[in-house]
Order: structure tokens, then C-alpha cells, then sequence
């Protein structure tokens, strides 16, 4: 079992503020903050929520994994400064911060605060009509920060200025003494299913999340190891887990986070500009939806981009096709495909880099992770030919937020050792290789036979005019259940279904093949790039 960290993360930036304080912290728009600036922000947000009588008000230890005993701060934002000083300043103050998806419709909203028992909540004024509609029915929340934005729209009853709230603060260090038991609380998408919020300590949560290191035992030792190397643009939304966790990843290293003009939309010649401009190292993006713009975009326009070392795509698989694509652009840039869960922290990755050609949804075991058996029994060996689950033991999140039976399901115990298994069906290679297959959650029952959606999607986007493509399945009454793949062709391009499923069936078994096509101006994804199922089973059952 590993050892729980000691150490908290609001401690963690103050040292590496005090070992850096006129580095450059966060970039946005027209501000530049420092690490000393960074803290005092935080430092009064935390003062401001403390006097609002927010805080911890039951340690960890005396609660059960689903249970908190924190006050719950709802960050309802697009990208900006105040995203981020939100949650270190909710960490400074005790106070558990989660993320609100920005395109929730009022019902959705009023469920997740609900659900979430928020009690406080920072808003952005153009989301405060919104939030107007369900404040009746959400007796917890008592203390709202409105950030301006331009929108026009006033202040909501009780709510005060974000910028207001600052101002008024003090800029002293919070008179209380943060643990690592305190909790981080990840919403999931809920683009199959509701959304959940999975509890994080937020000392493991430093770890499995944010990258931090895993020998420094004390702040000062974090602070020890924060260089600053990485000068890193986070194009998703931080309201997706791969967004803040990277975001803090490059703050537990000393770096600097930049943060696109425009954050309410992917602009791919403001995020080349940015990079070019501020000669960045380090690009995060999801998945394909994010990947085509921007190679469209290095089509259209030279830049430069040799300060670029890494991209990374978290929270959706990236395409073979379209690493190479980005390598032909940048053949001196590292492609890296990194997995990981909401449930289990960071797990495995892929790195393709110039001319060894790139693969789709294959990664070496990395320590800590497993491949379990299909009936979470045993943990399996290499080359086992069953497909089980891919799991995670060590540092796991604590549970689910009022859900003692999905956390039992998820992080079930076997031989003694605790492991998550947040729902990626996969297998382990003779070589020691994770052959994933997709989420249960959006797995097809056709004929007998179980069809993973993400792979067909794979299948079909390596035809050249696949812009992109999302996979549902419909009731079928020879199939019981038939694939049916939902495609927008690109600009410029056309393809038959007859070409789409002769090149699918390069790469996949033929009882694997869509039985229908759906041919679309748009595939809805949510913000963060990932696949929202339950649009395209709609899509597939009403064609």
C-alpha cells in the first residue's frame, strides 16, 4: 500500500511561491501574475470563504470514503485566472472545490448542486441566469463570487464581486492548518450516465492527479524540485479533469500555466499564435476533436513552433493517423497519449515520436496498474487471452460522493489490496502491453458478440475524409442491438459507405462493422472533446 502524502496542496504552492515569488505564475489575456501575486489572490479568496464561516467541519478519519466533512465550493467558470485560484484558494480555506460543466442546462445544473451540496459556488455573470433558475431549490449554497465578464448580466441576489471579495480580504496567510485528508472532488462527464463526484485526499490527489513528485515528503522538498522547465498552454477546459490536473501539474514543477485569449471556444491560430508568441513547450489537448482543427490550422499557416517539445492528449484516445499528421508537422515534438480516470489518477501513456509510426489504444503497463479478470477475481499476467478491466492499486480516490454501493463496485478488494476499476475493458499482452478496448459504459451488444464504440470510431477516422465520427448502438431486431456510426465527412472531402466500411474493415473484425451510417454537419462532444453517447444514440435511433 503507498503511503499517503503529508502533505497539502495549498502548503505545496505557498513553498514554491516563496522559492519563486517574482517567476511567472499564470498568463491570461492582459495578466501576468506571479507566484507571489498568485498567493495573494488565493490567500484573500481563502480568507474570504473562512469568514463566511466555511471550512472543514468534520475530520477524514472519523468519516466513511463517500462521506465528506468539508464545505463543497462549485466553480461554474470558463478558463481564466479565477478558475484556478478558485480551487487553490478552496484548498487554502479547507474547502473541497469541484468543477461545474458550463453547458449545463438549469435541471442539469440544479441536479449537480444538489447532488454535490455545494455551498458555495464562483460564476461567471453569463451563466447567472442560469443559476438564477434553480437557486430556490438549492437551500445549501450561501455564499456565491460572481466574476465579470462583459456579459452585462447584474449581480445575483446575495452574490458579491469576485474582485470585490479580494479587495476586501486580507492578504495573510489563512490562520488555519490544511491537511492532506482534505478532500478535491472530480465531477465525471456524465456523458454516459449521471455525474458523480469521486472524493480525492487531496495528498494523493498531488500524486495521482497533479503529478506531483513521489519522493518529496515535505513542501520545501517540492519547492526543492520545481524548476520551472515547463512554460505550458492547457487548451481544454479546466472544468475537465485533464485540464486542472495538468494546470497544477505545472505548478507542482514551478512552471508557468498560459491560458488562450479566447477560452470559450478551441481557436487553433490563437493556440499556435500563443505558443509561437510565448515560445511554450507543452500543449494539452483531447483527443481527436482538438487534433484536426489544429493540423488544419499548421495546413494552412507556417509557424513557429520550435520551442514545442510535447503535446499531450488527455481524457480521449488520439488516432494513429493524426499523431503522424502532427509529427510530419513537428518532427521534433513529442506526441504522448496519456490515460487515466477520474476514479484512478493517472495511469498509463504512449509516446510517438518521428519516424517509427504511431498506434491507436496500446500502452505499456506502467507500476500500479493491472489488468483484472473479467469477473474482478485475479489480477492477470501477461498474456492471459481474456479481457478484463484495467485497474489501479496505491493512491485511489476515496469514493463516490454519497455512494457507498458505486464505490464498493468501483474499488473492489482483491487478496487484501484495494483497486479501482473505473470501467476501461482491455487485455495484457505476452509483451507486457495494455490492449485497450473502451468503456463498458458504451459498449454494443450485437448478435452476441460485445462491439466497444471507441474502437470502431478508431476504424473509421483512419479514412482520410473522416472529419470525425461518435459510434451508438440501436434496437435491432435481428441484432438485438446494431452499430450504427454517426460521421461528418470534412470539408472538401467526400466517401461512400461502401469506402468508409472497406477501410474500417482493415483494422477491425467484420461483425464489428456498422450496420448504418448517419451522416451529420456536427458530432456534439462535450467542451472538454469527449463523445457525448447519449446525443448519438438519439441520433442513431431516430434515423
Amino acid at each position: 500500500m503507498a503511503p499517503p502524502s503529508g502533505c497539502s496542496i495549498g502548503d505545496v504552492h505557498e513553498a514554491i511561491a516563496a522559492a519563486r515569488p517574482d517567476a511567472l505564475c499564470l498568463v491570461f489575456r492582459d495578466r501576468r501574475l506571479t507566484w507571489a501575486e498568485v498567493t495573494d489572490r488565493t490567500r484573500r479568496l481563502a480568507n474570504h470563504l473562512i469568514s463566511k464561516g466555511l471550512g472543514c467541519h468534520t475530520e477524514r478519519d472519523q468519516l466513511e470514503g463517500w462521506e465528506s466533512g468539508q464545505d463543497h465550493l462549485a466553480i461554474y467558470l470558463h478558463n481564466g485566472n479565477e478558475y484556478l485560484e478558485s480551487m487553490l484558494g478552496a484548498f487554502k480555506a479547507r474547502v473541497a472545490p469541484l468543477n461545474v460543466n458550463y453547458r449545463y442546462v438549469a435541471e442539469e445544473l440544479r441536479y449537480l448542486l444538489d447532488d454535490s451540496k455545494a455551498t458555495a459556488i464562483v460564476i461567471h455573470s453569463q451563466f447567472a441566469p442560469t443559476l438564477a433558475d434553480v437557486l430556490a431549490d438549492v437551500p445549501s449554497l450561501r455564499v456565491i463570487l460572481q466574476v465579470e465578464d462583459g456579459s452585462g448580466n447584474p449581480l445575483l441576489p446575495g452574490a458579491v464581486w469576485y474582485e470585490d471579495a479580494l479587495a476586501a480580504a486580507s492578504a495573510a496567510k489563512p490562520d488555519i492548518a490544511t491537511s492532506s485528508d482534505d478532500l478535491y472532488i472530480l465531477y465525471t462527464g456524465g456523458t454516459t450516465g449521471m455525474p458523480k463526484g469521486v472524493l480525492w485526499r487531496s495528498g494523493d490527489a498531488l500524486v495521482e492527479c497533479f503529478g506531483g513528485s513521489r519522493t518529496a515528503e515535505t513542501p520545501e522538498d517540492f519547492a526543492a524540485e520545481a524548476v520551472g522547465a515547463l512554460q505550458a498552454l492547457l487548451a481544454p477546459p479546466f472544468m475537465h479533469g485533464a485540464g486542472h490536473w495538468m494546470s497544477f501539474r505545472t505548478w507542482t514543477t514551478g512552471g508557468t500555466v498560459f491560458v488562450q485569449d479566447t477560452p470559450e471556444r478551441l481557436d487553433p491560430a490563437e493556440i499556435w499564435g500563443l505558443i509561437e508568441r510565448e515560445q511554450l513547450n507543452f500543449l494539452l489537448i483531447v483527443g481527436d476533436a482538438f487534433a484536426r482543427p489544429l493540423i488544419d490550422e499548421l495546413d494552412r499557416i507556417d509557424y513557429d513552433l520550435s520551442t514545442l517539445t510535447v503535446i499531450l492528449s488527455g481524457g480521449a484516445p488520439l488516432s494513429a493517423h493524426l499523431k503522424d499528421e502532427l509529427i510530419r508537422h513537428l518532427p521534433t515534438t513529442l506526441i504522448v497519449d496519456g490515460l487515466g480516470s477520474s476514479e484512478a489518477g493517472g495511469q498509463v501513456s504512449q509516446v510517438s515520436a518521428g519516424a517509427a509510426g504511431s498506434t491507436t489504444g496500446s500502452f505499456a503497463i506502467a507500476p500500479g496498474n493491472h489488468v483484472l479478470s473479467s469477473d474482478l477475481d485475479r489480477v492477470l499476467e501477461p498474456g492471459d487471452d481474456e479481457l478484463g478491466w484495467l485497474a489501479k492499486s496505491g493512491r485511489l480516490a476515496l469514493g463516490y460522493l454519497g455512494d457507498a454501493s458505486k464505490t464498493a463496485r468501483t474499488y473492489p478488494v482483491i487478496d487484501g489490496i484495494r483497486y479501482a476499476v473505473p470501467g476501461d475493458r482491455a487485455k495484457l499482452t505476452a509483451e507486457g502491453l495494455v490492449e485497450l478496448h473502451g468503456r463498458d459504459s458504451v459498449t454494443i451488444n450485437s448478435g452476441g458478440e460485445k462491439i466497444f464504440a471507441e474502437e470502431v470510431e478508431a476504424a473509421l477516422k483512419a479514412h482520410d475524409s473522416v472529419y470525425d465520427c461518435v459510434v451508438a448502438g440501436r434496437p435491432s431486431e435481428r441484432w438485438g442491438n446494431e452499430v450504427v456510426a454517426v460521421v461528418r465527412i470534412r470539408e472538401g472531402h467526400s466517401a461512400t459507405v461502401p469506402e468508409l466500411l472497406a477501410e474500417a474493415e482493415l483494422h477491425i473484425a467484420r461483425y464489428k462493422l456498422p450496420k448504418a451510417f448517419v451522416f451529420v454537419d456536427e458530432i456534439v462532444r462535450s467542451p472538454s472533446g469527449k463523445a457525448d453517447y447519449r446525443w448519438a444514440k438519439q441520433v442513431a435511433a431516430a434515423s
